[in-house]
Formats: structure tokens, sequence, C-alpha cells
């Protein structure tokens, strides 16, 4: 019917008109003859390589929108596409709908030219400066910065640098001693906060952030504090597959591994018990304090 996509009939023709049509094909057992409107006008992707060039910025309309970005009509028969991947140097898009309506006119970048496959590949940030070519420049490693969170994943917090950058803090980067198992406990979304830049990754865009590095380590200290064979009484925090989490301190937490304690007693412990305990190791590479119950 038409050289541009259209999702029903009533998009090019109407009841009662009279239309001009090409014969496609006839099957004369099955009755059937094919006919084809949109033939009887030249076919414009033949000419597209003439009308548009790589680097080109053309305005069109948003006549599509899927999960995987949105489809802009930039002549008479002829789309492109702009993948969620270009539509931001920064913000995560997840859902096109969020900044697309049907009929929206954009202005966009021609980025790839597929005739034979009849594709064109458009894109909305190749037409604002890359922000992280002077990322390494902005938050060199060590500096100390401030953010606001923006969101959250199981593993850590994204926060927001500028208006263009965010970086992310992993759980692991929170406490020195804690044991961070939801990042919402710690921060809230819209918490404004200081953090340490750790490194920036511009070539896969990432910028990585803590907060415990604003803090002295102090495993060194707790080594000496906790040396092998100190004897404690702690609380169970959590009882997992491998062991058991207590609480040394308030923000120190050690494991007593399944293989240094009873399997019966394991199995009975719940949250907020005591159990007597004997510190078998201190790692400060890693942060961890081993335990077997006594």
């Amino acid at each position: 019917m038409s050289w541009s996509k259209i999702s029903h009939p009533s998009e090019a023709v109407a009841l009662g008109n009279k239309i001009e049509v090409m014969v496609l094909n006839l099957d004369k057992e099955a009755n059937k003859i094919s006919l084809g409107l949109k033939q009887r006008l030249p076919d414009p992707w033949q000419e597209v390589e003439n009308k548009f060039s790589v680097g080109m910025k053309i305005k069109g309309k948003v006549v599509n929108i899927v999960p995987y970005g949105a489809f802009v009509e930039l002549d008479k028969g002829i789309e492109g596409l702009v993948h969620i991947s270009e539509i931001s140097w920064t913000k995560r898009v997840n859902n096109p709908n969020e900044l697309f309506a049907i009929g929206d006119m954009v202005e966009t970048q021609v980025i790839s030219i597929d005739k034979d496959s009849r594709r064109i590949s458009l894109s909305l940030k190749q037409l604002e400066q890359n922000p992280w070519l002077e990322a390494e420049n902005k938050y060199p490693v060590g500096n100390v910065v401030s953010g606001k969170v923006r969101g959250f994943t199981d593993y850590g917090a994204f926060i927001e640098l500028d208006n263009s950058l965010e970086g992310m803090i992993h759980v692991s980067d929170m406490s020195w001693t804690k044991r961070v198992a939801h990042p919402q406990d710690v921060l809230k979304k819209g918490q404004k906060i200081e953090v340490s830049v750790l490194s920036v990754d511009a070539q896969n865009r990432r910028i990585s952030l803590g907060m415990k590095q604003l803090q002295p380590n102090p495993w060194p200290e707790l080594a000496n504090k906790y040396p092998l064979d100190t004897v404690l009484e702690a609380e169970v925090v959590s009882v997992t597959d491998f062991g058991v989490f207590v609480k040394i301190t308030e923000d120190l937490e050690g494991l007593v591994y399944a293989s240094e304690i009873d399997k019966e007693i394991m199995a009975k412990l719940k949250p907020t018990d005591k159990l007597k305990v004997k510190v078998i190791k201190v790692d400060v590479e890693q942060a961890k304090i081993g335990l077997c119950a006594i």
C-alpha cells in the first residue's frame, strides 16, 4: 500500500475511493489477483544515498516507538531508527516512551545508511559533545566530589555528579567494616553525599566511587585489637549456607565458617541469639574476620 510503514489500511485508502493499482501477481488456480498501490510510485530508497549522508543533521517526525528505540520519518517512505544507545551519552534509557511521543519532531544526526537493508541509523547524542572525553580530567582519581543519589541496584548506588555524568558506589565501598546487604539501608534517593573517585573508565563510560575511602582504613588497627584466638560473645545477624554472620561491634561483623560450627547448633540459630566465638583469621586486605564457634 505504501512505501511508508502503516498500521492500518485506512491510513492509505477509504471505502468508496477510486484508486489506480498495479497487478503484481495472477493466480488462476486460487482465483487470486495480487495488487500493489505503492508500486505506482518510485521506490524512495533508490535515491536514499543522494538525499542523505553520514554526519548529516536532519529533522523528522517520530512515527513509531519500540522497546529498543524510536523510528523517525525523514522523508515520505524513508524512516530511520534512533536506538536507545544513541539517545544519551550519560542517561540510562530503559523506556523510550518516557522521552518520545508519536508525532514529535526531533533533530537527529545520520550515523549510517544501509540501502540494501533499507536501514538508516540515527543519533540524538551525537548532536552533543561527549562529556566522557573530559571525564578523566574533570574527576581525577582520589578527588573528593559531591553528588546526589539517583538510583539503586542490588550491588550499589548510582550517584549523579553533574547534569551529564554519574558514577556508582559498589556496596563493598560503602563501609570498611559493615556488611551492606542493601544500598538503601545506607543511602536514600535524592540524598546529597560526598564521595571519593576510585577510577574513571571513559571508554566504557564508568566512574567508580567510594564512601569508605573518606575515612582511614581501620583494619590494621582491628587486626591488633582482635588477635588470633581472641574469644568473644557475639550476636547472630544472619545464617547462610556457608556460615553464620555475627555482630562483634555495632559496625563490625565476622563470619563463623560452616566448617567451624556444629551443624545442629547452626540449624537452631536465629538472629539476636548469642554465640561464643574465637578469632581464627583476620584478613586486612579482604576486610574480613573469620571465626569458629566454641
